[in-house]
């Protein structure tokens, strides 16, 4: 992965969870990262980063708020001097309900974060892409972009769009340099999954659907997406990689 050294990424998200262990990944090849996350956790993701000796800025912002997500991008990359190789959307919010108990309001807010954020940073990114005629777009999708999942009807629905729309801008874009390509994640350790570990007889019974046993750890995103962000990937574009443990195989 040397070809990644000196590279300029965005990872949205990435303050904690899936999104920190990726953009880690991102830094140990050289990438220089900004992320960009609404969490108040995220200056102290960025000092912990740099006291690794990576690269990595951060940037409170809103993916919610369309109207003020160019200006946002063009902050982010005068950060990034002005260059940028990789686009990780990463960025996802979820609201555990049954369908019949959602407010619209709540509905809408996880498809503003977690698609139309995803289609307005895709297309800045692809915007400055072009203009080198190259560039790595990654989103992440989720295994319930195949599956419907239970009490996730938001989720699942915006998931599924992330998958498609990955598809649709790789046909629009491969053929000028850009590649566009999703992951879909299982079920990972993390806080967004926090009401299924804390469940033990839900927890169990996925555990028993996934082949290797048990749920991920956010680490074990990272070599996928430094994979999708290098060389070697050049030829990989609309394609949605499950990195689940065997979960949508069973």
């Amino acid at each position: 992965m040397e070809d990644l050294h000196s590279k300029k990424a965005i990872v949205t998200g990435a303050a904690q969870g899936l999104g920190v262990a990726m953009a880690e990944g991102l830094c140990e090849y050289g990438v220089k990262v900004c992320i960009l996350d609404i969490s108040p956790n995220l200056q102290q993701t960025v000092e912990d980063l740099c006291k690794k000796d990576f690269d990595v800025i951060g940037l409170q912002a809103d993916l919610s708020d369309q109207r003020n997500l160019p200006s946002v991008f063009d902050r982010a990359l005068e950060l990034l001097d002005g260059e940028l190789d990789i686009l990780v959307n990463n960025a996802g919010i979820h609201k555990s309900l049954p369908a019949i108990d959602f407010q619209i309001e709540d509905f809408q807010r996880i498809l503003q974060v977690n698609i139309m954020a995803v289609f307005q940073l895709c297309r800045l990114a692809a915007e400055d892409m072009k203009k080198r005629g190259k560039g790595k777009i990654i989103n992440i999708a989720s295994v319930l972009a195949s599956q419907g999942g239970f009490h996730a009807s938001a989720y699942s629905a915006s998931k599924g769009a992330v998958a498609q729309l990955t598809k649709s801008l790789s046909n629009e874009w491969a053929k000028e340099g850009i590649s566009v390509n999703a992951i879909a994640p299982g079920y990972y350790e993390t806080e967004l999954n926090h009401h299924i570990l804390i469940d033990e007889k839900r927890y169990e019974s996925l555990v028993s659907r996934i082949p290797i046993g048990r749920f991920g750890q956010p680490r074990e995103l990272a070599g996928t997406v430094q994979f999708l962000a290098s060389e070697k990937s050049d030829y990989i574009s609309g394609a949605i990689i499950p990195v689940d443990g065997g979960f949508l195989g069973r």
